[in-house]
């Protein structure tokens, strides 16, 4: 697989890795990565990363979060060979994270998991709805970003989620695309229950608990993590310290970003 496409920010610090969710990009975070990279931060230097089948990196044949991982381990060190790195993770995001630092915890000085906890979720009964709406565009029709955002509207009413979603829609010229790889998103969520998407792999048993300092931020809107999820998170990163984050969603960094941006300056600044 090709390297995995990826924006800069920052040119002095740490190292910090961002892992987008489901649909996202790596540009999700910017306003993020500039708030710990610019003044008043920690002088981070921050990747961020598009995964596997999302935005501008290579699609791939089928999901699994280890491969994912090791994709991101192999492009973090050719990035960075000799340093180890903060990885934040989001959703999906979180999930390669959580892979990343069981699998390679001497690559992972510390990581960030946002709202999302390490468990299977069942299926992806959650972005049914929006999968339909995506497979359901017209894009030969199309004949421009405002056409597609009407067109849309009637499948996804909601501004905010509607223009997420609409950030995969890539124009050549007159063709529209989607980045995002939404026929293996589409298959994954056909298989149910069995969906790995909104699973957590099992071959994370076979590592040994990850050491790090873990910082768990968590929405308290959110209903992606449960009280429940805390003895099983504990048991895979027994240093993990959970902070709530009032007035916030599953996404902690859109609804909470100077929050986000305070919690990483003093996760960051603190000795791992």
């Amino acid at each position: 697989m090709s390297p995995l496409h990826a924006l800069q920010v920052g040119v002095a610090g740490p190292q910090v890795a961002f892992l987008h969710g489901l649909f996202g990009q790596g540009r999700n975070w910017s306003q993020i990565a500039k708030g710990i990279a610019g003044e008043g931060g920690v002088n981070a230097r921050c990747l961020l990363l598009d995964l596997p089948d999302h935005g501008r990196s290579p699609r791939s044949q089928g999901f699994d979060y280890v491969r994912y991982a090791e994709t991101v381990a192999t492009r973090l060190r050719v990035h960075a060979p000799e340093e180890p790195w903060t990885i934040v993770g989001h959703s999906l995001g979180g999930k390669v994270a959580m892979t990343l630092a069981l699998a390679h915890p001497q690559l992972v000085e510390r990581l960030v998991v946002v709202d999302i906890a390490p468990k299977s979720y069942g299926d992806l009964h959650r972005f049914g709805g929006y999968i339909a709406a995506m497979e359901s565009l017209p894009l030969a029709e199309l004949t421009s970003r405002a056409d597609a955002d009407e067109r849309f509207a009637v499948s996804v009413p909601d501004p905010a989620v509607r223009s997420f979603l609409l950030q995969n829609l890539r124009r050549d010229g007159r063709v529209f695309s989607w980045q995002v790889n939404l026929p293996l998103v589409s298959a994954d969520a056909a298989r149910g229950s069995r969906s790995a998407i909104a699973g957590f792999p099992a071959a994370v048993t076979r590592f040994r608990p990850y050491p790090g300092p873990v910082l768990w931020l968590v929405g308290a809107e959110s209903e992606y993590v449960v009280d429940a999820d805390s003895p099983p998170m504990r048991a895979l990163f027994p240093s993990v310290r959970k902070v709530t984050v009032k007035g916030a969603g599953h996404w902690v960094h859109t609804d909470a970003p100077d929050v986000v941006v305070a919690a990483l300056r003093r996760f960051l600044a603190t000795a791992p």
